[in-house]
């Protein structure tokens, strides 16, 4: 590929970096500042030209949980040897990494910045074992010490009153829940439907098994990943431990986007150019309570739509997918909403369970790994997701060595999304209604508690709950979605009317 003919504010990402610090295996514990400068700098070396370093505008920093800095970039740039005029730290979401490759291609087209690194790490196994050793001695910056700019800085936050006073407000809650709603959507069986997961989330062990920054390299058959083991505990039905993401990693990633007349200037191959050819972003209604079902996304389905329209392409023209992967129903989802069917590879990566799960930073991990995929099939389309709370914000992003079409485009299609009817919560409810969704939580030994939501006669939702052995058995053996229940006005849940 030639890159003369490309105007010089379209922008490309030519460099990509990605660190597994393995603590597990010995090697030492490194801060989230480091680990991150490591992944930057290993991004500027895979683009060919580690001196784009000096020439970097911006740092934009995924929210870290590990450490508290109060301008990661900052703190980055110092260990590169860069002096951005601009940093820039996102709130809490796994959207957050697509959601600032997108805003730096927009940022680059207009002629903001010429050059951006977009990064994150987590370090949370030292973090946690810190606890109670009286912290790593990891750096901690002044207290006037700001970044230029917070990204989702007035996102509310994300459970509403109504689904905090019932317990119901945790990712590994809300995400079975999810899948059992579509499992009743799609007229699944309890035993199929565990079938359908323990499929779906081995051919993703597949791909871990091959990808050398994958913290899990093991391949697990349908089996062992969907049934309870002592090793493989149930935690929340139908979710083995297998199934939930695995946050406890030390990773790393970076990437490099520039403009084209910046990576001519520079020096970088164009083999190593990666476009960007459009993307989206939008949020479901912002709390579950609101949503019309459990089982859909309606902005995964617009924004993603929309993210075609712009790129000229239709779900049968995507040859690679990173869907993000926090759970298998965030998968299931979003492949029905964009058109793309279950059988297929959904992950480049080998997903969260899997490749690793460093909380917000996720996403930049499958961008970078997309990067690479797309430069091993010249001229094929990549896409990549990402996602933000419960099935709550989303962001996308189309990549390919080909350059695209028109113009980089970016558009947020939230009016779309919002003109969509909600559902309100029925807070004090007492009486009968009928049983939408339900999981049921285990400790290590037994299960503990059953949540769920319900539907009044009148159409709002109520969240309920049970620790009755004899109901969160029948909840785990048969198809309950439908039934006829009875709620106390404390939220207790009783099946039948």
């Amino acid at each position: 590929m030639s890159g003369n003919h490309i105007d010089d504010r379209t922008p490309v990402l030519v460099g990509v970096g990605q660190i597994s610090q393995r603590v597990d295996r010995g090697e030492p514990a490194v801060e989230p500042a480091e680990l991150m400068a490591m992944a930057a700098t290993t991004a500027f070396a895979d683009a060919g030209a580690p001196g784009l370093a000096r020439n970097v505008d911006s740092i934009r920093v995924m929210n870290i949980l590990s450490w508290p800095y109060r301008d990661p970039g900052a703190a980055v740039a110092a260990r590169i040897g860069a002096s951005p005029s601009h940093t820039g730290l996102t709130v809490m979401g796994g959207n957050y990494p697509q959601t600032m490759v997108n805003r730096a291609c927009v940022d680059i087209a207009s002629g903001a910045v010429d050059v951006v690194v977009v990064c994150g790490a987590e370090a949370w196994r030292s973090r946690s074992a810190a606890r109670a050793e009286g912290g790593l001695g990891w750096e901690v910056q002044a207290d006037d010490v700001r970044p230029t700019e917070i990204y989702g800085g007035n996102d509310p936050d994300l459970s509403s009153p109504a689904e905090v006073a019932r317990g119901v407000f945790m990712p590994i809650q809300v995400y079975p829940m999810f899948d059992v709603a579509l499992r009743a959507h799609l007229g699944l069986g309890v035993h199929e439907h565990r079938q359908r997961l323990g499929d779906l989330w081995s051919r993703f062990s597949a791909v871990a098994a091959t990808n050398p920054h994958a913290w899990i390299q093991q391949e697990f058959t349908p089996d062992e990943v969907a049934t309870a083991s002592a090793s493989n505990r149930m935690v929340g039905f139908p979710y083995t431990k297998l199934m939930n993401s695995n946050n406890n990693v030390e990773q790393g990633a970076a990437v490099v986007l520039c403009s084209a007349g910046a990576a001519r200037a520079a020096g970088v191959p164009t083999d190593r150019w990666v476009f960007p050819h459009a993307g989206t972003d939008a949020h479901d209604h912002w709390y579950l309570s609101e949503r019309w079902d459990l089982h859909s996304s309606p902005a995964v389905r617009l924004a993603g739509g929309r993210l075609f329209e712009l790129a000229g392409v239709g779900a049968d023209d995507i040859a690679h997918v990173d869907l993000y992967s926090c759970f298998p129903s965030a998968v299931q989802i979003a492949a029905g909403e964009l058109g793309l069917g279950i059988d297929r590879q959904l992950t480049v990566t080998g997903g969260m369970s899997f490749a690793g799960g460093p909380w917000n930073n996720y996403v930049t991990h499958s961008v970078a790994t997309m990067a690479d995929v797309v430069r091993n099939d010249e001229g094929s389309v990549g896409l990549v997701s990402g996602n933000g709370g419960y099935v709550t914000k989303h962001s996308f992003g189309l990549y390919s060595t080909r350059p695209p079409a028109n113009p980089y485009r970016w558009e947020n299609c939230q009016g779309a999304v919002d003109a969509l009817p909600k559902r309100s919560a029925a807070e004090e409810f007492a009486g009968a209604a009928t049983l939408e969704t339900y999981t049921v939580m285990h400790g290590r030994e037994a299960p503990e508690t059953a949540l769920g939501a319900c539907l009044t006669p009148d159409g709002q939702r109520v969240w309920v709950r049970s620790s009755d052995p004899s109901l969160m058995a029948e909840l785990e053996t048969r198809e309950c979605v439908g039934a006829a229940v009875t709620v106390d006005g404390d939220g207790t849940l009783h099946l039948g009317d």
